[in-house]
């Protein structure tokens, strides 16, 4: 096979235990073994990106590394039937840019059984701006709207202005429920753009949280942060409502009782996008891609190139990023 240079974002651990990132040339004979060779056009900043990017070990286990969960690109060269040269194409989850190089570079390779044709109704740019984000508040929209209907009331979403937040408040707008969204950042406007009804600061949502149980306002939840958040949440959940968790950004501890779940019926839904089975992968693309797809969907995004990744990370790191970070592949 041809050896193809490329650049990549590389992180590196110095001799002092500290981590650094640049911006490297690197080759497609660095790159692992796998059925399919793929030009990335574009991917996308995840929290998880960060995190690999700041050496954590629970992320990725050996430096140095390509960080990047998602990618979207075109395939350049593919040993199955399935795929064939020219093909658009999404990869997200798995072990991408975990412990195998990702889509912060211009090239990967990767298994077949990772791989998802662009679906119709989606560009590359599109799809990425997507990414693991949008799959996941997909997942969670497709787990609430299971035995939630929109005329039982409004439906409560957790760190609002992230990227699984804000795609989850704009896919049930689409879907006409009515929204209200919990953030920790000041500004409201960008929620009240997409729709949201009310905007709770993350304080005044959790002055009351002791009592085992508290009076119902929601009808379901999409939790994306966890811990006392999540717990309230779950406390003002209406009988039979269903909320789903996602993220443990605040705790991964649950600091709850039984009362919910055994006075309210109220079911607690976890959401796992790494593993998702492909069947229901292609489904839950083809909504996001169809009648799921979020209006002014590139409004919700900002771009930046490999070399302006490096801030982005530390923001995000902060929980100072609105929306999607677009990485535009070049």
């Amino acid at each position: 096979m041809e050896n193809i240079r490329y650049k990549a974002f590389i992180v590196e651990e110095t001799s002092d235990k500290t981590f650094s990132h640049a911006v490297k040339d690197m080759t497609t004979k660095d790159l692992p073994q796998g059925d399919i060779l793929i030009r990335v056009n574009y991917s996308s900043l995840n929290y998880k990106d960060a995190l690999s990017a700041s050496g954590n070990r629970g992320v990725t286990r050996k430096y140095p590394h390509t960080p990047g969960i998602d990618a979207a690109g075109i395939v350049e060269q593919s040993q199955v039937p399935g795929f064939k040269k020219g093909d658009p194409v999404i990869v997200t989850s798995y072990d991408l840019g975990m412990n195998t190089a990702g889509g912060f570079g211009q090239y990967i390779r990767v298994p077949a059984d990772w791989v998802v044709p662009l679906p119709k109704g989606l560009s590359l740019e599109q799809s990425m701006i997507l990414g693991t984000a949008g799959f996941t508040a997909a997942m969670s929209v497709k787990g609430l709207i299971s035995g939630v209907t929109p005329a039982q009331g409004p439906i409560l979403v957790t760190g609002a202005t992230g990227g699984v937040g804000s795609l989850a408040c704009a896919i049930l707008i689409k879907l006409e429920y009515t929204v209200d969204a919990i953030s920790g950042k000041p500004d409201t406007l960008f929620l009240e753009g997409l729709g949201v009804r009310e905007v709770i600061s993350r304080d005044a949502f959790l002055e009351k949280t002791d009592p085992p149980i508290l009076k119902p306002k929601w009808a379901g939840v999409i939790d994306t942060v966890g811990g006392d958040i999540l717990a309230t949440a779950i406390k003002s959940t209406d009988y039979r409502g269903i909320v789903t968790c996602c993220g443990n950004v605040a705790s991964p501890n649950l600091p709850i009782n039984v009362f919910p779940f055994i006075l309210r019926g109220v079911s607690l839904l976890g959401i796992d996008s790494q593993h998702c089975p492909m069947p229901l992968r292609q489904t839950v693309w083809k909504h996001l891609s169809t009648d799921w797809k979020p209006d002014a969907l590139e409004s919700m995004s900002t771009r930046v190139s490999l070399e302006e990744l490096s801030p982005s990370i530390g923001q995000i790191l902060k929980g100072q990023l609105k929306g999607r970070t677009l990485v535009d592949m070049g």
